[in-house]
């Protein structure tokens, strides 16, 4: 399944961590790095053991943990994560593919299976060289983590959030030449006027993102449904594979639909994708 939205909670608040799970998110992000405090971390890697631990069955969200990019917290942070139950690990500040390297290399040797691997893109360094990072062998997902991003650069978003349609391009580009999943969506300050953010995420997902980072739980309903085909798109979809796969078999590439548009493999790729999103 591929998540439509990805909840953020923090690490050290217990009661919020045994609620998220509830929350609709098709995934947690639970987070050891800006949303603890330093005199918090410690004790925020004991609540993320006991929640690794405890937290199994078929209607638990994929658990992923975002780890801080110090070297030194890094390393207290990967013990407290690497267990049973883990999806995968999400990188603060990720800017060193040897860094990056290192931590898929602990993945590997962890025995815990196949576990993701999700560079944040916050820097201006990270936004030069983010084909390099991506490049880094197990690296499974890329999310652009804006707030901190937008501080390195000196960015003041305006209405429509145009002042980093660059970056956002890039990162999908980047993940579409690759070969690896599109990139997950940046997060939002945005709760409590959802209409705003209904139409970030409408924008985001035009550019090729494919679900969303959420901060607020009034933000999951909204991402899940908008990273969701309808009844309808999904009928056209597949009505168009089964008439190519028709037009295969008799020995054509493209054929006219029953609008009168002519349909290539390209349109057939897009109606695959609409198909693998609507499957959960």
């Amino acid at each position: 399944m591929i998540p439509r939205s990805w909840l953020y909670v923090p690490a050290d608040d217990p009661v919020r961590l045994a609620k998220a799970a509830g929350r609709g998110a098709d995934a947690l992000i639970i987070d050891l790095e800006d949303g603890v405090a330093p005199n918090a971390k410690s004790k925020a890697r004991e609540h993320l053991a006991d929640f690794l631990t405890t937290s199994t069955g078929n209607d638990v969200p994929a658990l992923w943990v975002r780890v801080n990019s110090d070297p030194e917290l890094l390393e207290e942070d990967l013990v407290a994560a690497l267990r049973p139950g883990l999806s995968g690990i999400v990188m603060a500040k990720a800017e060193s593919p040897d860094l990056i390297n290192s931590v898929a290399e602990r993945l590997r040797s962890s025995g815990l299976g196949e576990l993701g691997l999700m560079p944040l893109v916050e820097t201006g360094l990270a936004v030069f060289s983010v084909a390099d990072l991506a490049s880094v062998p197990g690296v499974t997902h890329l999310q652009v983590g804006e707030a901190d991003l937008r501080a390195d650069m000196h960015i003041t978003f305006g209405p429509d959030e145009s002042e980093l349609l660059l970056v956002r391009q890039r990162v999908v580009i980047v993940c579409a030449a690759l070969g690896l999943p599109a990139p997950i969506a940046p997060v939002s300050v945005e709760f409590r006027d959802l209409d705003v953010f209904r139409a970030g995420t409408q924008r985001l997902a035009r550019m090729g993102y494919v679900g969303r980072a959420c901060i607020h739980p009034a933000q999951v309903a909204i991402a899940n449904e908008e990273f969701t085909p309808t009844a309808a798109e999904l009928e056209q979809a597949r009505q168009l594979i089964s008439q190519a796969d028709e037009a295969a078999a008799a020995g054509r590439g493209a054929f006219v639909d029953a609008d009168g548009r002519m349909v290539d493999e390209a349109i057939i790729r897009s109606a695959r994708r609409i198909v693998n999103l609507g499957t959960r």
